[in-house]
């Protein structure tokens, strides 16, 4: 199965950081937060990985190359100044993410997820996303998880990881273009054809230099771990 990881946005909460270097490429616990992705990745068995960039996206692709030393096989798809926002960005790269359901990762979140356990196959669902507990900085979430099904609209809710397994069938006829997922999610909800599961585990949203220098002080805590 493919896997994409989402890499084109700008990161304006985190500037200054981000006007020299792309928000994936900063450092946690000694290393780019989405070297930790990768190794991940390759640990869990997955070998073909697509990234989309857009600002300062030659950085990107000259740090990891082509993942060959990460035991992957990387490929990109560049966007345009801006970015295409997350379907978008998804319908861009179709072309490279074969004909099967294909996993997406949020280049800019931190997670001891075990992503061996993403399901393969999705049967008649046009999604699975996996949801977290909601963080202090979004107490409202986003959506539902009711008998293995997501739902946009119940209670309790939870928040979505930016972890997801896509069938290219959810983004067929789409045009090219800036375009968001939620509206694609909640019209595939609607129809019930959105697994789910509830991740309770270590997950961070790297959102402010705030939030990337308390992890990376929870990560150089911790023995065993890469600090280069």
């Amino acid at each position: 199965m493919f896997v994409m990881i989402l890499a084109a946005g700008r990161g304006e909460r985190m500037r200054p950081l981000t006007d020299t270097t792309p928000k994936p490429l900063l450092a946690v616990g000694g290393r780019p937060l989405i070297e930790w992705h990768l190794q991940a990745l390759a640990e869990a068995g997955f070998r073909d990985v697509v990234i989309n960039h857009a600002w300062l996206g030659a950085q990107i692709e000259q740090r990891l190359g082509n993942g060959e030393r990460f035991g992957l096989r990387i490929r990109y798809s560049p966007e345009p100044a801006g970015a295409l926002e997350t379907a978008g960005g998804i319908v861009n790269a179709l072309p490279l993410l074969g004909d099967g359901p294909f996993a997406v990762i949020n280049g800019d979140i931190w997670t001891d997820y075990p992503l061996a356990q993403l399901p393969r196959s999705l049967g008649e669902d046009l999604a699975h996303l996996v949801l977290v507990d909601n963080p202090p900085h979004h107490p409202q979430g986003d959506f539902a998880l009711q008998g293995g099904r997501v739902v946009a609209d119940a209670e309790p809710r939870l928040t979505f990881s930016g972890i997801g397994v896509y069938a290219p069938q959810l983004f067929a006829g789409l045009e090219p273009g800036v375009r968001p997922l939620a509206p694609l999610l909640r019209a595939a909800m609607a129809e019930r054809r959105v697994g789910g599961e509830h991740y309770r585990g270590r997950w961070f949203d790297i959102g402010t230099p705030e939030r990337l220098a308390e992890l990376d002080r929870q990560l150089r805590r911790e023995p065993g771990e890469k600090h280069g």
